[in-house]
């Protein structure tokens, strides 16, 4: 038989106004929960950006794989190269290390993440793949990875460069990766302040140039961005509690609309919509009944982490079960479906969860299976 165990119901016994969209005064953007993989809103997200100093976000994530597979270390030293140095004499947003100078990794992560240096992104560069060229095509086999499908690095800072490309679904998809493979090393975009005391010259402080960390509302990160062809650009996130939302967009007019237009849009997120946790890998389990098994009940959980984002206004709809043909006859093996999770919004199924059993459970012997099977036949007692 089809057995229903339970039927969540969230009901809202107020009403909430729901604004249909932001009006983000942007060229481009995108708006992600970043536990439910929802897009919360779009802008044109798959238009040609040249993403700038938000292709630093790469640069580190090559840096933080490295270090994640003892390939790299945050205490390995590089010798800063003329080329690396002369950037921190060309005007651009620096970390300005000196020629010829012994540079600790952690260092120059710094210098890139806090600072936007691009000096630090060539001098890392060099010293991971002995050029930039070779550490590009690094960046470009890890965007393949991430399914990055409309992004070309060209370079390890985003100075102009016409080939050095993404868009702003892309960027996004990078920043999650970052947020969810590397959280302590993540922890370096929300740091305000660098301070740089380089050997040969005068101590420098630099602030970080992602306006929305001053603000204290949440956001720990990621990039801001800006070239003279592209406008300024901005890839944040922002938590509150246990939620976290990222927002990536470009083609900003002006520094203060990059701020205030990209708080706007996360702000919009959390006021309009709500995630919810339906099962979590390893914590989430539910007791399903077994037929002819040693025992009477058997776990179940779901391989993945699953969550639901709904539009505020929606939430009354908002139904989520769990069905199985049960009881289940055993024998039944670890790993093996033995049920799902229904999740509908009125009478729109939005995902279909499997659920795993956590065990083996043999069957009864014969002579227990006989008695049970008579036992249900006269009093229909399972």
């Amino acid at each position: 038989m089809n057995k229903l165990l339970f039927i969540i119901i969230v009901l809202l016994s107020f009403s909430t106004y729901v604004c249909a969209n932001p009006n983000l005064k942007a060229r481009t953007g995108i708006l992600i929960d970043y536990h439910s993989d929802e897009i919360l809103f779009e802008l044109e997200p798959d238009a040609q950006i040249y993403p700038a100093s938000m292709t630093k976000i790469m640069t580190s994530i090559v840096a933080f794989d490295l270090i994640k597979k003892n390939k790299l270390s945050l205490d390995d030293k590089f010798i800063i190269s003329e080329n690396a140095w002369r950037l921190s004499q060309a005007g651009y947003s620096s970390m300005f290390i000196m020629i010829n100078d012994q540079v600790s990794v952690e260092n120059l992560l710094r210098g890139i993440i806090i600072a936007s240096g691009n000096d630090a992104c060539v001098a890392l560069a060099e010293g991971i793949a002995g050029s930039e060229e070779n550490f590009a095509n690094m960046m470009n086999d890890k965007a393949g990875e991430i399914g990055m499908t409309s992004t070309n690095f060209t370079n390890s800072s985003g100075i102009n460069d016409p080939d050095n490309i993404s868009t702003a679904r892309d960027i996004a998809l990078m920043s999650k990766y970052l947020i969810q493979n590397y959280p302590i090393y993540y922890e370096l975009f929300s740091e305000k302040t660098f301070t740089w005391d380089r050997t040969g010259g005068e101590v420098i402080k630099q602030g970080n140039r992602n306006p929305l960390l001053y603000k204290n509302v949440g956001v720990d990160g990621v990039k801001t961005g800006y070239l003279a062809v592209e406008k300024y650009s901005l890839a944040s996130s922002m938590k509150k509690n246990y939620r976290r939302l990222i927002a990536v967009a470009s083609g900003f007019e002006t520094k203060k609309l990059r701020s205030s237009e990209s708080l706007k849009l996360l702000n919009w997120g959390f006021r309009n919509t709500n995630t919810f946790e339906v099962s979590k890998k390893g914590e989430s389990f539910f007791e399903l009944d077994v037929w002819l098994g040693i025992k009477d009940k058997i776990k179940a959980t779901t391989k993945e982490n699953f969550y639901v984002t709904i539009d505020k206004k929606d939430i009354k709809y908002l139904t989520v079960t769990l069905k199985y043909d049960g009881p289940i006859s055993a024998p039944i093996q670890k790993g093996q479906q033995v049920a799902k999770i229904i999740v509908s919004k009125k009478d729109e199924n939005i995902q279909s969860i499997p659920l795993y059993a956590t065990e083996d459970l043999r069957k009864v012997n014969f002579f227990k299976s006989l008695l049970t099977s008579l036992n249900y036949l006269i009093w229909g007692d399972v």
